[in-house]
């Protein structure tokens, strides 16, 4: 048996998680405690997650309702009932973790708040998610991934190169970014839970996650605080070859170095003034320009071959469809064959650490699908 056949009992298998949260940052910590073992009961309201209507919609799902809701068990209550707000208080009784990403106060005033359901649950992990915080001066703003990009600095650090114009980022990086450090802190509270026996109520923000995101801009910024931030090497960039786009990295002087033999460029080993990155990002634009016209003159597989050779930095231009195919996400086994009812096979990426060729999770559950099954099991 190879390495890659051996099977491991998944991490969190045993323990119960109670998704309340709509969206993406908190269903996507969900998904990735379900993708290591844990049951996630997903409790939603009676017009549904509203990830279920963000984007084209089939059968009742959306790519990101399928995305990160995989493998979860849909309960509908309405908690702005008597009734509905005491069985998800009875639900949570029963629950290792609970996941909320409502606006700061309204778990509280739902009988659901973190006080509320450790008295009768002293080990629970709680995750609260929000836009800004649990208090302060926005605390009650909204907060999507998108207006959180503008207000963070991401929209700035991604402007166009040629006008200035700050763009957002073309996916939900801070919502999967905040989602992926929520999951990470249930872990460690999970390891101190049973040491101690007591829960921990962790509170994540998207404002938090954005920061963290961008620590080394932060910090550029701050030691230099009177220039606008520039490239860190160079030449690097999308160069446009005979049949098509091929992005070059350059991490350090030797890659330089190889990069102008590759190029055939001799005059840029002798020059002193291209020695270092210091001397040589302030003649990108110059640098850049003569890469381009040399990559336009050949294919991609021969500057793929080429860089290669000399082991410089370089990745082809592809849409996303194209990493379902690529040779190293096959060999891998990077997707999982998700059968989605009423949609068919999707492939779903597996959990970074979990392994090669993984299972998918199990399909994303229908609006309430479980509901009756659920509430029977937990005697509600």
């Amino acid at each position: 048996m190879t390495q890659a056949d051996k099977k491991e009992p998944p991490l969190l298998d045993g323990l119960t998680v109670l998704d309340l949260s709509q969206g993406i940052a908190g269903p996507y910590c969900g998904l990735l405690l379900r993708q290591q073992g844990a049951r996630v009961i997903k409790v939603e309201p009676p017009t549904g997650d509203w990830s279920r209507q963000m984007g084209r919609a089939r059968d009742g799902h959306t790519a990101i309702s399928i995305a990160y809701n995989a493998g979860k068990e849909s309960v509908v209550l309405d908690t702005r009932t008597p009734e509905g707000r005491a069985a998800l208080q009875r639900l949570a009784a029963q629950a290792d973790i609970v996941i909320q990403n409502f606006r700061p106060g309204v778990a509280e005033r739902m009988g659901a708040g973190y006080e509320a359901l450790a008295r009768d649950n002293p080990k629970l992990i709680y995750v609260s998610i929000s836009g800004y915080g649990p208090e302060g001066p926005m605390a009650q703003l909204p907060a999507l991934d998108t207006t959180m990009q503008a207000v963070s600095g991401l929209m700035h650090v991604n402007r166009d190169a040629a006008t200035g114009q700050p763009r957002r980022i073309g996916f939900f990086l801070i919502d999967l970014t905040t989602g992926m450090y929520a999951a990470q802190s249930v872990g460690t509270a999970l390891y101190r839970a049973a040491l101690t026996g007591q829960g921990r109520h962790i509170q994540v923000s998207m404002l938090q996650a954005s920061a963290a995101l961008q620590s080394y801009i932060v910090l550029d910024d701050a030691m230099f605080p009177n220039a606008e931030s520039s490239v860190f090497n160079a030449p690097t960039g999308i160069f446009e070859t005979q049949d098509g786009p091929l992005y070059i990295s350059m991490l350090n002087d030797a890659m330089f170095q190889r990069l102008a033999a590759t190029l055939g460029f001799d005059d840029w080993l002798t020059d002193p003034g291209l020695r270092s990155s210091a001397g040589r990002m302030p003649r990108a634009a110059e640098l850049n320009k003569r890469v381009a016209a040399a990559l336009a003159g050949n294919t991609l597989e021969y500057w793929e071959n080429a860089l290669a050779d000399n082991d410089v930095l370089f990745g082809r231009v592809n849409h996303p469809r194209a990493l379902c195919n690529n040779p190293q996400a096959l060999h891998s086994g990077l997707f999982s064959p998700l059968q989605q009812t009423g949609i068919g096979e999707l492939p779903l990426p597996g959990l970074p650490g979990n392994g090669s060729h993984q299972e998918a999770p199990g399909e994303a559950p229908y609006l309430g699908q479980h509901t009756e099954a659920i509430l029977k099991e937990f005697s509600l």
